[in-house]
């Protein structure tokens, strides 16, 4: 059986059951473990499976996005290591996109307390706490506001962004996999295709619950990323393959 045919039958077997083990792969297609482990590869680059420890699944759909005032509540502990691990990143005098997103409100929350800094952002909470707790410059995009996500989205804000140069964005996402980052908002990928032009440095910002999970519209592919923060739950193979292409991977235990 050639590749392109056992990487139909291992999406096929994934219709009828929601996760298969790579030993089951291997009973099913008589192949080896180690020809298993390169198609699932294989197909988890193109964005069509989700590797997990011993076996593969596929992606879960993500049709829309929870509202900001869920969203705060939910993975905060791993949130705010996040935010503590990209403040470190940021030298002096430094310029920084703050993409829309809790995740990057906790960014702001780390580097709150520093003068030198000059703030960008879409996001109307992160406006709003920066206003109230920092004094370094703040500027916000304006543009089409999504109200559920309390900030601004749309072609305005790409335009403001191409006036700025930014040495650092912070792009956060609710979906992404080895093939990159999507979004349920057609949008927002003016928004994020902006930023990684006119950034020097883009990093997503993005706990592990959110890989695996695809939206509609595909945003940026993953190689646009310098580097990826994350916490401890995202699993080790995925790390080491996002490192083989050159993505500095950085969790709070690799500090």
């Amino acid at each position: 059986m050639i590749p392109a045919e056992r990487h139909r039958a291992i999406l096929s077997a994934l219709t009828e059951q929601p996760i298969i083990s790579i030993t089951e792969l291997v009973n099913i297609l008589d192949v080896s473990h180690m020809t298993i482990r390169r198609d699932i590869a294989k197909l988890e680059k193109s964005g069509k499976v989700i590797s997990i420890s011993g076996g593969v699944k596929l992606p879960t759909q993500l049709h829309e996005e929870l509202p900001h005032s869920k969203k705060i509540t939910e993975r905060v502990h791993q949130k705010e290591q996040i935010g503590k691990l990209a403040a470190d990143q940021v030298q002096a005098n430094t310029t920084i996109y703050l993409d829309a997103g809790t995740t990057s409100l906790e960014v702001a929350k780390q580097l709150a307390n520093r003068d030198d800094l000059i703030f960008i952002t879409n996001d109307f909470p992160i406006a709003t706490y920066l206003m109230n707790n920092s004094q370094s410059k703040i500027y916000h995009t304006g543009g089409l506001i999504d109200r559920a996500n309390q900030s601004a989205v749309g072609s305005k804000v790409s335009d403001f962004l191409y006036t700025m140069n930014i040495d650092i964005a912070f792009i956060s996402t609710s979906s992404w996999n080895m093939k990159g980052i999507s979004t349920p908002s057609e949008n927002k990928v003016i928004v994020k295709k902006t930023i990684t032009e006119v950034a020097n440095k883009c990093y997503l910002i993005s706990d592990s619950s959110k890989f695996g999970k695809v939206a509609p519209f595909h945003a940026l592919p993953i190689g646009v990323f310098h580097y990826i923060i994350s916490d401890l739950d995202l699993p080790a193979q995925i790390v080491e393959d996002l490192q083989k292409r050159g993505i500095d991977v950085i969790r709070p235990d690799m500090t």
